[in-house]
């Protein structure tokens, strides 16, 4: 498939989960206000966080919701299989629906991170974890150490260029995101992980 035919692809699947994500929200709450107000924005800069992180292999991303930023993501980036996890379970259907819609390369798992992980096959290695916005990383990422291969990342999008230290991982990079001022994309890297 040439290249040219592949953005053309991505930017018709891309317009179907903006339709399919705003339809489904004016029956159930996938996104607040203001993310409807500038969806555009929100998934232009999911593409950009794609184009930085280049995900590939098994990607994780858990806290879901309505698919901002993973959809996106896995939508440009035809060499990962997304895993996305998501505990609401009206927000997990739209999720799996979308996967459908989209014919993305992706497994939807509905439950909380540390119930999907006991359902994950034991030898799945995450290549990158994205998470926007969701808990304390310092609680949640170690969780995740041993389901991380040896140089995986951990891709946090959040309102604060301040990346937590985090036992087993190193500071990697931060990056400002298209959507104004207080908006990043800190990453972690893995180091020697005991398994």
């Amino acid at each position: 498939m040439s290249k040219s035919t592949r953005a053309a692809g991505s930017a018709a699947r891309l317009e179907t989960y903006k339709s399919e994500l705003l339809r489904w929200n004016e029956r159930i709450n996938l996104i607040g206000p203001e993310a409807v107000a500038n969806i555009d924005a929100h998934i232009g800069e999911a593409v950009v966080a794609a184009e930085i992180l280049k995900p590939s292999g098994n990607v994780l991303d858990f806290g879901s919701g309505g698919g901002l930023p993973a959809i996106p993501m896995a939508i440009v980036s035809p060499d990962a299989r997304f895993h996305l996890v998501e505990v609401d379970k009206k927000k997990w259907a739209f999720l799996k629906h979308i996967a459908r819609a989209c014919e993305l390369n992706a497994v939807i798992y509905g439950d909380r991170l540390a119930r999907a992980v006991m359902r994950f096959p034991p030898e799945l290695r995450f290549s990158l974890v994205t998470s926007r916005a969701v808990g304390n990383p310092e609680e949640w990422v170690p969780l995740l150490a041993p389901w991380m291969e040896q140089d995986g990342r951990v891709a946090l999008f959040q309102s604060s260029p301040d990346v937590p230290a985090i036992g087993g991982f190193a500071r990697s990079d931060v990056f400002p995101l298209p959507r104004g001022t207080s908006n990043y994309l800190a990453t972690l890297i893995t180091g020697e992980i005991a398994r």
